[in-house]
């Protein structure tokens, strides 16, 4: 199976599209999956442009829209979580995942399903300690604090996630797990984001959640973005009892521009028998029922229930009896119904509606799947102005009501590894401080160069060298890299003078399957020379994106 990761969407759909369109024309191939790693910016209208964490005048709609109006569909089935510039209130709808349009599906704050037989996993959004312990409870129209807040993740999702026992293939984050840059080329990464120099040094860059995570599931395939940069690293993780080690493929692209490494083509090996279409995970809803009466909606801190003689329940691990509760559940129908509706009007082009407001709408979809298993919809519990799903539990079908202890504890300090009390100097921007590379001074100089090669040498291509997996620390070794391949400029948001080319990339080979290899497809730039020219945090021309800041941020994280 070929599936097409890309990093941070940004809206561009039209874009990454047409991309592999051109890929798979190229080369002879179909790519039968895309994997899009946050910042997705699925906004339907002007009322969801205001939901967005950014600057009032680079809102702007993209293309989402026509897809979710049904003007265009998805030419390749797509799969995407959440990262901190999305339209907050529409992904709200859709906690547990669901369609925003036709063919694309969000995997909700945290979700695993499966899709031809591969398990694929997520956590939308970034962390930040001072949100983590907090219930889901913003709600628009929200102001300059919950229009942030509402996308940082928090430890319920982590905690359901590490509930998970059985393997997965592969797990998407925005941002990346604190520590994974050790695995890598290390002096790659600084070479290109100089500014994040110290935090790699001190080990404070990242979610310490995803971390954990990481050393917990242990995939196949770990994919990020965020950093906006192109980093790859191989982790062999130390064996859990008497199974051989695990090793994971971490794989962070850039964001869709031109010049930039934004999208990347793995081969997954194809599970014999599987079914051809996307389908729920029964250990998953399984847990998902478990812990329903673990979530909160209050900002409030909260500590999981731990196994420290405080709670009578600690252990939500999925039972086999529990997965087949699920099953009977959806009266033995696994694959995901393909039941997408809007739920407000489109963007209008001809009609533009700028005074549109946020809106706040349940979906029919998140509605029914918690009718099927007895879930909450915290989104409208929220809207209902309820404060803690204990109070509703008798009528949404959950289990029955438990006291205090054992749902876990507000005030007792928490033992849990995601207790994020000494957490607080992790580094993990909401935004980006350095945007645009391409744009810098010293990468101007660079296209003034390549002009120069190219008018001398008549339409010759220079070719960048190509990018090789890092060196594992492990005994995984990637295999020989496949052929290049040239790629012409697209249509669209390139430079005239910029042509394309594209590297290979070998994947290590996985403890169980042999992978075979991976291609990479690149928007070149060539690289300047004097790596030490500038300082720690360079001058950045705006332009196309803003360098999104915010001072609360920075006051309250390191």
């Amino acid at each position: 199976m070929k599936i097409a990761v890309e990093g941070c969407c940004h809206g561009e759909l039209d874009k990454i599209y047409e991309t592999i369109e051109y890929l798979e024309q190229k080369e002879g191939v179909k790519v039968d999956l895309l994997l899009c790693c946050g910042d997705f910016q699925a906004v339907r209208n002007e009322g969801d442009l205001k939901c967005m964490a950014v600057p009032a005048k680079y809102r702007t709609m993209q293309t989402f829209y026509k897809y979710y109006s049904g003007e265009k569909k998805a030419p390749v089935f797509t799969i995407f979580i959440g990262g901190n510039h999305e339209a907050s209130n529409h992904l709200q709808e859709l906690p547990y995942g669901g369609w925003v349009a036709p063919n694309i599906y969000y995997l909700g704050y945290a979700g695993v399903i499966r899709y031809k037989g591969i398990r694929i996993g997520g956590l939308s959004g970034i962390f930040k300690s001072r949100d983590y312990r907090k219930g889901h409870h913003e709600f628009p129209p929200y102001n300059p604090e919950t229009l942030r807040s509402a996308y940082h993740i928090r430890n319920i999702e982590v905690f359901k996630l590490k509930q998970i026992q059985m393997p997965i293939d592969i797990f998407m984050s925005h941002d990346w797990p604190r520590g994974i840059y050790y695995y890598g080329s290390t002096k790659e990464l600084l070479r290109k984001k100089k500014f994040l120099r110290q935090e790699v040094e001190s080990n404070s860059l990242g979610s310490p959640a995803a971390e954990e995570l990481l050393a917990h599931l242990q995939p196949n395939y770990w994919f990020s973005a965020h950093l906006h940069v192109k980093f790859a690293a191989i982790m062999q993780h130390p064996p859990k009892g008497k199974s051989a080690p695990r090793v994971t493929k971490f794989l962070s692209l850039d964001k869709c521009l031109p010049h930039r490494e934004f999208l990347q083509i793995v081969d997954i090996p194809e599970r014999p028998g599987s079914s051809e279409g996307l389908e729920y995970d029964p250990e998953w809803l399984a847990i998902l029922k478990a812990t329903n009466t673990l979530q909160r909606t209050t900002p409030h801190p909260w500590n999981p229930p731990e196994n420290n003689g405080l709670h009578e329940r600690w252990d939500f691990s999925a039972s086999e009896a529990a997965m087949m509760q699920v099953v009977e559940d959806l009266s033995g129908e696994l694959g995901i119904p393909d039941n997408f509706s809007p739920t407000v009007p489109s963007y209008n082009p001809n009609k533009p509606h700028r005074q549109a407001t946020p809106s706040y709408n349940t979906n029919p979809q998140t509605t029914e799947l918690c009718a099927k298993l007895g879930l909450t919809d915290i989104y409208a519990q929220v809207g209902r102005g309820e404060d803690e799903v204990a109070r509703v539990q008798g009528s949404t079908g959950g289990e029955d009501d438990e006291d205090e202890d054992s749902l876990g504890s507000t005030d007792e300090p928490s033992e849990y590894p995601t207790d994020t009390s000494g957490l607080s100097g992790s580094f993990n921007p909401d935004e980006i401080t350095i945007e645009d590379e391409w744009e810098e001074e010293e990468e101007l100089k660079a296209e003034v160069k390549a002009d120069e090669l190219f008018d001398a040498k008549a339409g010759e291509i220079h070719t960048p060298s190509r990018m090789v997996l890092p060196e594992p620390k492990c005994s995984v070794s990637p295999p020989p890299l496949p052929d290049l391949m040239n790629l012409p400029p697209p249509s669209h948001s390139t430079p005239a003078h910029a042509q394309f080319g594209a590297d290979g990339a070998g994947q290590g080979s996985g403890d169980d399957e042999d992978v075979t290899a991976a291609r990479i497809l690149k928007r070149t730039s060539i690289e300047s020379g004097d790596a030490g020219s500038r300082g720690p945090t360079p001058r950045i021309k705006r332009r196309n994106q803003v360098i999104y800041t915010a001072a609360e941020d920075d006051e309250c994280e390191g």
